[in-house]
């Protein structure tokens, strides 16, 4: 029974080859009326985390049922399992690699399967190279028209799905330390630390280099700070970032992913 759901497109792919439109040419040829949206195809080349990060952030905003298909898949062709996974409010349909961690931390797996059945791939012969033309957009096309998921290969623990090791933030006596997660287009440095936490408090940023420490003030806006100035604010998708007001955090305190960031509570004196 065809159930006609959306299919997401989140990738590593880029825009410049044809590797997303024959994905899309993949589905289409099992069913050309589901409607496929595209979340993004410039994660940065082989980037799990990031990966990991805007899935987690961008599926919320989608209907039930949604069946999101991400490719980010550095050990394709390898023993590293294709999977699909039923959550109460959406399907996964990718690489075993923690790539989904994410959305797992916020939406628990119902079940889960190893897509190890032919019939559900867009060849039985498969490139071992691209699996997500022959078996990821094949499998999520099939999801979507309502294929039920224990067809598509065998059952999987959910409990066995690979985790993507990410800090946590943390207590500390003067506040929170947390870590940069994910660094977006704009320089801006988005960190582990949630918005909730820092509710009714003033507070700073300290990041520690080789050589001294910079203490970043918080504020509402970008716009709060000076042209130039860095600011650190709560931003839309529900963490703490780092900014520059019309310029790159990134550029200026030359941090990456996983680089640590002090949040201290500040007293009114």
């Amino acid at each position: 029974m065809s159930k006609n759901r959306i299919i997401t497109l989140l990738t590593d792919f880029g825009l410049t080859d044809v590797y997303v439109g024959v994905m899309k040419g993949a589905i289409a040829q099992i069913n050309p009326q589901l409607k496929v949206i595209d979340i993004t195809h410039k994660i940065p080349s082989q980037n799990i985390a990031a990966g990991r990060f805007c899935l987690m952030t961008a599926f919320a905003y989608f209907p039930p049922e949604t069946v999101h298909v991400a490719v980010v898949d550095p050990g394709v062709g390898s023993k590293r399992r294709p999977v699909a996974i039923k959550c109460a409010n959406c399907f996964l349909v990718g690489p075993d690699n923690g790539l989904f961690s994410g959305v797992l931390s916020r939406e628990s797996a119902i079940a889960s399967v190893e897509l190890t059945n032919p019939k559900y791939w867009r060849t039985p012969q498969p490139s071992s190279t691209f699996h997500g033309r022959d078996i990821f957009a094949a499998a999520g096309a099939h999801l979507a028209n309502g294929v039920a998921l224990e067809e598509l290969g065998e059952d999987l623990d959910p409990a066995s799905l690979v985790q993507l090791e990410i800090p946590n933030c943390a207590v500390t006596a003067t506040g929170l330390e947390g870590s940069i997660q994910y660094v977006d287009r704009f320089g801006n440095l988005i960190t582990n630390i949630p918005n909730n936490c820092i509710i009714g408090n003033n507070w700073s940023v300290t990041i520690s280099n080789s050589s001294d420490a910079i203490r970043i003030p918080s504020g509402k806006t970008y716009s709060d700070s000076e042209q130039g100035d860095l600011i650190a604010i709560t931003g839309s998708d529900g963490w703490v970032e780092i900014a520059v007001n019309g310029g790159s955090a990134q550029s200026v305190l030359k941090l990456e992913c996983g680089a640590i960031v002090q949040l201290l509570f500040e007293t009114n004196n």
